[in-house]
């Protein structure tokens, strides 16, 4: 009897097919690379293997044909060959699954997968067994008849079924190939499966059904793999997915079980030992989740304290860092013994940043941590709270605490070896005891404050906290925040404190201070609020007032007749803004003052700070008309030759130098003794082209000896404090006054040989002053200055020298 041409026309495509996908598995294990490479060679020596079982299927069948045994049974030979090879296929399919990329990242959940998989593939096994045995026999009379050929491949068919739909179940999105792959693989066993059934029970159609399923089942697999990427990622997660699979499993063969029992079925020895298995799996599977969960939970504990201790722990310099401090200190006041808290701020460590860069300034930091952790005594810590402060908590007396401040200002005040060169840098450290108080905020707090009065008093140095620290810092808190609505409530006042013409000592100008009074803390210094108003951003304001303030008053001055002028302090901070220019041209246009008339003093603390960029400031300033004064000269800033360099209008002595001790008598000749210092900057001001006030003048003997070395302008005690605009306008027209005394001509200084530009201080006056004040002409170049000669001045009616 021979097989009908659809059958072998069928078994030949099946055939080929089958062929045509092992050769695609085979050139993707060719091609591939890596440590997937192993999975690609597993699946292509399946696909071999599922090709000969296809091939001893045919030739099974093909030979029962022509000996006409289409009985059962007559070829069980055949039947245990193909169910073997149908076993090793499954085997190499499912070998290759667990070598994807994330099935055997470790052991024990390989074992989980493995295990998860025998769950689905005993629950496959046992409803098929109690749909196909008596007396359900769900294909009635096509039925395989028992033999071990068939049990071998339906095992198989079910360990592959369940480890595929494991892993499929578990991939990471998009699951689509991984899924034609384990459909595939699936296919294959259980095409293996119903040509061995055929062969076992001599049914032709069965047998070439089952090689068609084989053959479309290796084609899916093949071109599931055959692309260059993997077919899938296999997540393995003890969280997110892992329990929830044993139910269904579980929930088909109870049900299944009912069912069989329902129907008058027996359960024999193949029923109970898949029970047994299911249950042992299940057992297993839940032990090892277990061991899992226990370790996953341990491996929590201690990524727990491992960043709990990142979280006290500064990561630079692997210091505690305020956390850490503030749980130490609240352990040490806990156990209730004395805890000396140090406060350590580097000095000067921002020029490191800005000069050598964020790198280098790392590495200092680092190094200063491990100085501190050297230099320290058992059991005290060290924590780094930000930037370039540190801090250092110890146990013990106030006494050791003052002996480890001692060594670490020593220790960190040692030069610091970087690629680029040393580093050297210096330490501010504060001292504060706890005293029995056991507030942890205050002692950080006391620690801060004596840390900030070491800096303020000049730094590299120990401070130890004290009590009137706070009372210091509750002022300063007040003062700044009272001073941000000091102009609203007009509580400022300017005073003005007389410049006067020397010798007679009239006042031709004054120079206008700023004064605070508030009406619960009084009457408060310059010293005190001008520094703070620098530091907290209020200076340029303050100023602004000022400049608006002098220039209404010296407009109603002038307005009055009075021949005067007006100067105003600039902070450097003011003066280096690119809009303070601006702001002095419209104070004088909208108040309608001369400029020559506005004088702008200039420390030399200015002068330290940028010279090149200060000479720019100052000549766009003089091209407004302003006049420029270098305040408190002689300080020790300023140098000849910067001084030539400055477009400075107005030398003002400091008062060091006005007050010496002993005025030097002129030798060789006769005439008053005067100060030698007052004496050499008047000759060097007027050889640069500069008039020069003497400030600071307190005394009758101190006049003298100004006058006696040539100086013009005084100011000082003696003519005079800061007053009210109405003392000083009733002193100018008492000077004015038809009564007032004339004074005698001051001396002329030393001769030269030309005769200079007239003084830019003062323009010249008249007897009946003009509406419109002449301008005075400006300091000429150093080039011709340096030529000038002596001023010709005659004496006149009010004192003032005329040039």
């Amino acid at each position: 009897m021979r097989l009908p041409p659809g059958m072998v026309a069928v078994a030949v495509l099946s055939g080929l097919l089958a062929a045509a996908a092992t050769a695609l598995l085979a050139d993707s294990a060719r091609r591939r690379g890596g440590p997937h490479r192993q999975a690609h060679l597993l699946f292509a020596l399946a696909a071999a293997v599922a090709l000969a079982t296809l091939v001893a299927g045919g030739v099974a069948l093909l030979g029962a044909t022509e000996h006409g045994a289409h009985q059962r049974g007559r070829h069980p030979g055949w039947a245990s060959v193909i169910a073997g090879g149908t076993a090793l296929t499954g085997l190499a399919f499912c070998a290759g699954l667990l070598r994807l990329p994330g099935a055997m990242v470790a052991r024990a959940a390989a074992a989980r997968l493995l295990l998860d998989g025998l769950v689905v593939a005993t629950s496959i096994w046992f409803v098929g067994w109690v749909l196909l045995s008596e007396p359900t026999r769900l294909l009635g009379p096509a039925t395989p008849s028992a033999c071990p050929a068939i049990l071998l491949a339906s095992v198989t068919a079910a360990i592959t079924a369940g480890l595929t739909g494991m892993v499929v179940a578990r991939a990471d999105g998009p699951r689509t190939r991984l899924a034609v792959l384990g459909t595939g693989i699936t296919a294959t066993a259980t095409g293996g499966l119903v040509v061995a059934a055929g062969v076992c029970q001599g049914g032709s159609a069965m047998a070439v059904t089952g090689m068609a399923l084989l053959a479309v089942g290796l084609l899916a697999g093949a071109f599931a793999v055959h692309r260059v990427d993997a077919p899938g990622q296999v997540d393995i997660d003890l969280i997110r997915r892992d329990g929830e699979y044993a139910f269904i499993p579980m929930v088909a063969m109870a049900g299944s079980a009912m069912y069989h029992l329902m129907q008058g079925g027996r359960f024999d020895a193949l029923g109970i030992v898949a029970g047994s298995l299911e249950g042992f799996a299940l057992v297993t599977r839940q032990y090892l989740t277990l061991n899992d969960v226990r370790r996953y939970a341990g491996r929590l504990a201690e990524r727990e304290a491992h960043f709990r201790e990142l979280a006290h722990t500064d990561p630079l310099t692997t210091l505690a860092n305020r956390r850490g401090l503030l749980r130490e200190m609240q352990r040490c006041a806990a156990e209730g013994g004395d805890c000396v808290l140090l406060g350590l701020d580097l000095d000067g460590f921002k020029n490191v940043n800005d000069m050598r860069g964020h790198d280098v300034g790392d590495m200092v930091l680092a190094e200063v941590g491990r100085r501190l952790r050297s230099n320290l005594r058992p059991g005290d810590l060290a924590a780094r709270l930000g930037g370039d402060e540190f801090a250092v908590l110890m146990r013990g007396r106030p006494a050791d605490a003052d002996v480890v401040a001692e060594r670490l200002l020593g220790v960190l005040g040692r030069p610091y070896d970087q690629a680029g060169g040393a580093v050297f840098l210096s330490v501010s450290i504060g001292v504060a005891g706890q005293g029995g108080d056991p507030d942890v905020v205050g002692l950080l707090r006391h620690a801060d404050l004596a840390l900030r009065y070491a800096k303020q008093r000049g730094k590299n140095r120990i401070e130890r906290y004290d009590g009137s620290y706070d009372q210091l810092l509750t002022r300063r808190t007040r003062l700044e925040h009272e001073m941000r609505g000091a102009i609203e409530r007009d509580e400022l006042r300017l005073a003005f404190q007389p410049v006067a013409s020397l010798p007679s000592v009239r006042p031709v100008g004054a120079e206008a201070l700023l004064r605070w009074r508030h009406p619960e803390l009084g009457n408060i210094r310059p010293d005190e609020f001008i520094p703070l108003a620098e530091e907290c951003g209020m200076i340029a304001k303050l100023g602004a007032w000022v400049l608006h303030q002098a220039c209404w008053q010296l407009s109603r001055w002038l307005a009055d007749g009075h021949d005067v002028w007006v100067s105003v302090n600039v902070s450097p901070r003011e003066l280096h803004a690119p809009e303070y220019v601006v702001q002095v041209a419209e104070a004088l246009r909208a108040h309608h003052v001369p400029p020559q008339r506005l004088v702008l003093e200039v420390t030399e603390h200015a002068v330290a700070t940028d010279l090149d960029e200060l000479i720019r400031r100052l000549t766009a300033l003089r091209l407004t008309g302003v006049r420029i004064a270098l305040d408190d000269f002689g300080a020790g800033y300023s140098s000849l030759g910067q001084l030539r360099r400055l477009p400075i209008d107005i030398l003002k002595i400091d008062h060091s130098l006005v007050a010496e001790h002993e005025p030097v008598r002129p030798v060789g000749r006769d005439g008053p003794a005067f100060a030698p210092m007052v004496d050499i900057v008047m000759r060097l001001g007027h050889q640069l082209g500069m008039e020069v006030i003497a400030e600071g003048v307190t005394t009758p003997t101190e006049l003298a000896a100004v006058v006696a070395a040539g100086c013009r302008f005084g100011q000082g005690a003696l003519f005079g404090w800061g007053v009210p605009a109405e003392h000083l306008e009733a002193m100018l027209e008492a000077a004015t006054s038809p009564g007032a005394r004339p004074a005698s001509a001051p001396p002329a200084p030393p001769p030269a040989p030309r005769r200079p530009t007239p003084s830019p201080l003062l323009p010249r006056l008249r007897s009946h002053p003009p509406a419109t004040p002449p301008v005075p002409a400006p300091r000429p170049a150093y080039e011709e200055s340096a030529q000038a000669g002596p001023v010709d001045e005659t004496p006149t009616g009010d004192g003032v020298p005329r040039s």
